[in-house]
């Protein structure tokens, strides 16, 4: 029999969102491989097991969260959005700095903001943007190499940049999508895109609703054939109608990829970051 004065004194469930800075290196990416709350296998860690398990610790009861965008082995992320329930009471800074102080030093809380019920990280976005950096020149990165792709070949960045325009709009991404994704379609509406250059760092941006799994780094793959004179500008918009993932360029490596954030309306009223602007890049 349910102790009904109990139950009425019990605290209320809420909803938090956080803002999450991570750094991949090292992990099997973010999604949790084994069940919630059973120990993860020898080199198998990943991300959203270690929040789950620093919110569960400052919760004081288990805590699973939902993200915004699963991320692959060995990519980063300057702010990846998830949201929690917990009957717990604190405040966002106790949440904020609570857990950040039981995650691995490759993790970080950098906010904490509770939302209505019905925010959803993943369903609630309209956007998702990512950055790809290519440190160009003929001798590999020594600093900073974990954030970093590398290419020797000298890079023509305005090249790439007026190939990928052809990339904009509702598209079937079938050319630049794994084998191994599991989404159900894979038309996307590629909302911005932009290539630029920085002295020897080759820069590709990149927003859209909502990306297949290694989309980005298959589009910079088939980028840089372009930006190294190996195909023509002309190659992407026909990768693009063709359809077939086995003549594109290869997979780009995924040190060179974060995860800049999701973008939600204004109703959220989360921060600036993650707020839908009227410029997407």
């Amino acid at each position: 029999m349910v102790d009904t004065a109990t139950a009425a004194d019990a605290p209320p469930s809420r909803r938090h969102a956080l803002g999450v800075e991570y750094d991949g290196s090292g992990f099997s990416g973010w999604q949790r491989l084994s069940k919630h709350g059973e120990p993860e296998r020898e080199g198998e860690q990943t991300l959203q097991a270690a929040l789950e398990q620093a919110l569960t610790f400052v919760a004081g009861h288990p805590v699973e969260v939902v993200c915004a965008g699963r991320t692959d082995a060995g990519v980063h992320a300057a702010c990846q959005v998830v949201h929690f329930d917990s009957t717990a009471v604190r405040d966002p800074r106790g949440w904020m700095l609570g857990v950040t102080s039981r995650l691995p030093p490759q993790l970080c809380v950098r906010w904490c903001q509770p939302v209505p019920d019905d925010f959803h990280a993943r369903f609630s976005a309209r956007a998702r943007r990512y950055r790809y950096r290519i440190l160009n020149r003929p001798v590999r990165p020594a600093l900073g190499r974990q954030y970093l792709s590398w290419e020797r070949r000298p890079l023509d960045a305005d090249a790439m940049d007026r190939a990928a325009q052809a990339l904009l709009g509702e598209n079937d991404f079938s050319a630049f999508r794994t084998v191994h994704c599991q989404a159900p379609h894979a038309m996307r509406e590629m909302q911005a895109i932009r290539v630029r250059r920085d002295g020897e760092i080759v820069e590709v941006e990149v927003q859209a609703n909502a990306f297949l799994h290694h989309m980005v780094r298959n589009i910079v793959g088939s980028l840089l054939m372009v930006g190294s004179g190996e195909q023509p500008e002309a190659w992407i918009a026909q990768l693009l109608a063709g359809r077939d993932r086995t003549v594109a360029g290869p997979t780009a490596p995924s040190a060179g990829l974060v995860f800049l954030g999701p973008r939600y309306p204004a109703q959220w009223d989360l921060p600036a970051e993650v707020t839908l602007s009227g410029s997407a890049l």
